[in-house]
């Protein structure tokens, strides 16, 4: 648990770097002194760097030890928002040099812009996480610990906007990124002392392109990791397209917020994530994962109505919404996550990616298609396409059973109670191949720290009166001499010494 609560903190404020700047783009506009269309490029610059990180560095978790490559990048991204750049004018050429150490951000738009960029593309460490929470937390319980990190993902992703609004509103607003700064270096001590330093699942090395495309291949092999992306897709999409188009339903007739209440909005949200852990325990452990992820987008779809039908008239419309349709989305993507990982432990890392990177596409998609249908038909307009996107990831549901080896039928039966109950996914037995999977190294490591704790025990029991964990094992040992004479001798068995009581 405290491992899990330490990842969730960590992931929650290094994805938060992607959403500080979305409540303050007026702001900034000022601050360089540009049109407003030039800093709504930031955005979509982050997202861009955040995408080819997943691409690109993510599937390394299958190869580098994880400890070591997401302190490397946590501190990476941390340094580069302390790095200065001033800009000096030579012969109507702009040109760049390193001035001192300070805030990154400087009065030069494509400074702060391409900064922005690299600082997204190592922003990617909670994603590295994840799937090493997947390796250490046992199948049947794999779903309560990815809870607590995902809750701390989605968590960042909505408290960097009420952060960075109420900062702003108060101070300058560049301390939200001295706050990112310090909080970054905070994360790096942390993880540092505490992470885990678990030995690579391929330790005889791969070829990384040969990695990218593995890929693609797993998309070939797996219908649960297809229909899980796609679900991921069409339900991420919703929640974008959701929290772009409110700040513009807010702001106008007839609720006409200021930009501070409009980001508090997000504490509605805040509010469901605490939810997710306790779910997850009670409801995703216990069945089939397909169960939670139908449950997952029936509590989307209720919100999503509830909310685009009455919120151009009522603000408890908006308020339904946003706690219904992120608590639905937590338990989707837990849920997926839970079966995605089962399938291939040696390869989570990769199989991460390709959830992750449909996610995202997602997340594009229903951004720009939230503003460009509000921009047409207003909030019914673009909450009708959150709901068209929800009836989209039941189908995909119900195309594929809990049970079916294939890509469509419901081979297997309807049953939404687990097989195996101590599998992740009701049908998959991990913990003895994941084991066996190890190194041999590792295995005799094991059996050496069992050792060790077991010798632990035997001096933490004698500390205090009679040593029953050493009177234990004398006497199974006398037992088993006992038997082993009696084998050679040709005697009976004797029967067990008596033990005092």
């Amino acid at each position: 648990m405290p491992l899990n609560v330490l990842f969730g903190f960590a992931g929650g404020f290094t994805v938060a770097n992607l959403y500080y700047n979305h409540p303050i783009l007026n702001i900034l506009a000022d601050e360089f002194n540009v049109p407003y269309e030039k800093v709504s490029q930031i955005p979509t610059v982050m997202q861009a760097g955040y995408a080819v990180g997943l691409l690109f560095l993510c599937p390394l978790g299958d190869l580098l030890k994880r400890r070591a490559f997401v302190c490397s990048l946590v501190f990476f991204t941390a340094t580069m928002w302390y790095a200065r750049i001033s800009p000096i004018y030579e012969s109507d050429l702009l040109m760049w040099e390193p001035d001192r150490i300070g805030l990154c951000i400087t009065s030069s738009l494509p400074v702060f812009t391409a900064i922005s960029f690299i600082t997204a593309v190592t922003t990617v460490t909670p994603q590295l996480m994840l799937p090493l929470v997947g390796d250490l937390a046992p199948p049947h319980r794999r779903a309560a610990a990815l809870s607590i990190v995902v809750s701390g993902l989605l968590l960042g992703m909505l408290i960097a906007r009420v952060l960075s609004g109420t900062i702003t509103n108060y101070t300058s607003w560049r301390n939200i990124y001295w706050f990112s700064l310090g909080v970054q270096y905070v994360i790096f001590a942390l993880l540092w002392l505490f992470m885990p330093d678990y030995p690579s699942t391929n330790p005889g090395g791969l070829n990384y392109f040969k990695m990218l495309w593995s890929i693609l291949v797993m998309l070939t092999k797996h219908p649960v990791l297809v229909q899980a992306c796609i679900i991921g897709f069409f339900t991420a999409s919703t929640f974008t397209c959701f929290w772009t188009t409110l700040t513009f339903l807010l702001a106008g007739e007839p609720y006409n917020y200021s930009s501070l209440v409009i980001g508090l909005f997000a504490l509605i949200g805040i509010a469901s994530m605490f939810l997710g852990p306790v779910y997850a325990r009670v409801i995703i452990d216990r069945f089939v994962p397909l169960f939670s992820v139908i449950l997952g987008e029936g509590i989307c779809l209720i919100g999503v109505v509830i909310g685009t039908y009455t919120g151009s008239f009522t603000v408890a419309g908006p308020v339904i919404q946003a706690f219904f349709n992120d608590l639905g989305l937590q338990t989707s993507q837990i849920a997926n996550r839970s079966a995605i990982y089962a399938i291939e432990p040696k390869a989570r890392n990769r199989v991460n990616t390709a959830f992750m990177v449909a996610t995202f596409c997602g997340q594009l998609v229903g951004t720009a298609a939230g503003n460009h249908l509000y921009a047409r038909g207003g909030w019914i307009a673009s909450g009708s396409y959150s709901v068209g996107s929800i009836g989209c990831a039941l189908l995909v549901c119900a195309a594929r059973g809990p049970w079916e080896p294939g890509w469509i039928g419901w081979g297997g039966g309807w049953s939404i109670k687990k097989k195996d109950a101590n599998s992740a996914d009701g049908k998959t037995a991990e913990a003895a191949s994941h084991m066996a999977a190890r190194p041999a190294a590792d295995v005799e490591q094991a059996k050496v720290n069992a050792g060790t704790a077991d010798h632990g025990l035997e001096e933490l029991a004698g500390e205090d009166g009679e040593n029953v964990v050493r009177k234990t094992r004398h006497e199974e040992d006398e037992r088993k001499g006992c038997a082993l004479e009696d084998t050679v001798t040709g005697d009976a068995p004797r029967p067990p010494a008596a033990t005092k009581s």
